[in-house]
């Protein structure tokens, strides 16, 4: 069978010394006050509301450090004990509540006057108690750009944000109708491509989804809280990269939550209206933002909606265009650049896998043999782990084990169901 994963740089190599470890750095940029009311209407009609209020933030970046180990470039997927698994377009539907079913978040990223773009949409800054409803709409924009360049697609830097996306602001009433969600997913999918990279110490995107993804996901890394459009998540006790990746190791075959959102807690809080686009989450597609092509490959994940996981087909090449930069593009209109993407992006209805409804959610062995053979779901094969004394209760009575243990063993019958 063949390897699921090459043998470049990625940062996972290092791993194997279990004292070896890399702190990846971002800006921690965060929306520090809720906007004026007058705002609200205005974020709501382009379908920025629910962005608004999450203001505030307590990432860790030795978590999200761990996470970027498990990231596998090839398949857009962590590849954990349990298999694999990813950040889809229901996490961001749910946690972010953005439109995800419309256009395309593309189109030129260079003009030839962005000065007169910039006053014709954004104005003067104005905090006028008297402002006309032309102000306050440029006051709106000025808040959006501001939350995709500190919050949903900032870069390593996070420090500016680019005027490619203010054309897609020019009426706020027609805002919502792109797929902000596919864009922001995609600015991730790509930041996490980009650390697994040995040398790379930065990262962006949307860290505050990827954290939040992991905490409802892996409880034994922290402690959360359930809020409405969550502000300020407490998540208590900070480790190292070293110690998370050991947590991982041991306890993300039993302790990984396929489903958090079907959690009581979850369901009485978020609004009916973030399911209305679900029919789209487990499409199988290519996700665009301008330059950025990556693969969202939910055939991979099915076990995250509750389906039967096959054994999915090999993950689909994106090419030259994986990774590709602005740089030099002056005026080059992505969307024709990336055709062929668009093409299959718009078929994204059509392209959805062949989904079975699983009584459990535990692998098949067939599925285990495959993963375990062509994956990575060890990082540290045959190393003794020491888990903080907080967590060895979720993970059983021995706070050591032996790591790669046999699959087959593992997840092979007991008796009693044999009968």
């Amino acid at each position: 069978m063949a390897r699921l994963i090459g043998n470049d740089e990625h940062i996972s190599a290092a791993a194997n010394n279990a004292d070896s470890f890399r702190v990846l750095r971002g800006r921690v940029s965060v929306l520090k006050k809720a906007p004026d009311v007058r705002l609200m209407p205005y974020l709501e009609l382009a379908g920025f509301g629910s962005v608004a209020l999450i203001w505030s933030s307590d990432l860790r970046f030795d978590i999200l450090s761990a996470l970027v180990e498990r990231w596998r470039p090839e398949t857009h997927t962590f590849h954990f004990p349990c298999g694999e698994c990813t950040v889809t377009l229901e996490d961001v539907a749910l946690q972010l509540g953005l439109p995800i079913d419309g256009s395309l978040v593309t189109g030129v990223s260079a003009f030839t006057d962005p000065a007169a773009l910039y006053y014709q949409l954004l104005g003067d800054s104005s905090e006028d108690v008297n402002a006309s409803e032309c102000e306050l709409m440029c006051a709106a924009r000025a808040y959006i750009m501001h939350m995709i360049g500190v919050v949903l697609m900032p870069d390593a830097n996070g420090d500016s944000v680019h005027l490619m996306y203010l054309p897609l602001l020019a009426d706020l009433s027609t805002a919502r109708s792109y797929s902000w969600g596919f864009a922001v997913l995609a600015m991730l999918y790509r930041e996490l491509c980009r650390a697994t990279k040995s040398k790379v110490h930065d990262i962006g995107g949307c860290l505050i989804l990827l954290q939040s993804w992991a905490l409802y996901r892996l409880p034994f890394l922290a402690s959360v809280s359930h809020q409405p459009w969550t502000v300020r998540p407490g998540i208590g006790k900070s480790y190292d990269v070293s110690i998370y990746r050991m947590m991982i190791e041991q306890h993300a075959r039993e302790g990984f939550i396929w489903m958090p959102y079907r959690r009581p807690e979850i369901t009485n809080v978020v609004p009916s209206s973030s399911y209305l686009e679900s029919h789209i989450w487990c499409t199988n597609v290519p996700i665009i933002n301008f330059n950025v092509v990556e693969w969202y490959h939910r055939d991979r994940v099915l076990r995250q909606f509750g389906c039967i996981q096959p054994i999915p087909d090999p993950p689909c090449q994106l090419g030259e265009v994986h990774g590709m930069s602005k740089r030099g593009k002056f005026q080059l209109d992505w969307g024709i650049k990336h055709r062929k993407f668009v093409a299959l992006w718009n078929h994204r209805s059509r392209r959805i896998p062949q989904m079975v409804v699983a009584t459990d959610l535990q692998p098949s062995l067939e599925y285990i043999r495959w993963y375990y053979s062509c994956g990575k779901p060890y990082l540290l094969g045959g190393q003794w782990t020491i888990i903080p004394p907080h967590v060895q209760q979720l993970g059983g009575s021995d706070a050591a084990g032996l790591m790669d243990p046999d699959p087959m063993a593992m997840y092979a019958p007991q008796p009693a169901e044999l009968e």
